[in-house]
């Protein structure tokens, strides 16, 4: 399965704009400097109450659809 590495840092209200639709697609640069998108609905595993901040994991199926967010540790930059 594909997957790249990206840092996130999203505030709380940037997450609710994402949570009430007006907001459908979560555009990030990967760690490599690859410009990637995923939807907006995967933030909800993912945001505290500060929102999202940490590098994560995303995972592509074979033909580039979104598979899964995770959070990653000792990710270098």
């Amino acid at each position: 399965m594909p997957s790249v590495d990206i840092w996130l840092s999203l505030s709380r209200k940037q997450c609710l704009d994402y949570y009430e639709g007006q907001v459908q697609q979560v555009y990030a640069q990967a760690l490599d400097g690859r410009r990637v998108a995923f939807p907006a609905s995967a933030l909800s595993r993912v945001v505290g109450k500060h929102g999202v901040e940490g590098y994560y994991r995303l995972s592509f199926s074979t033909e580039g659809r979104f598979e899964s967010l995770t959070s990653i540790t000792g990710a270098g930059r």
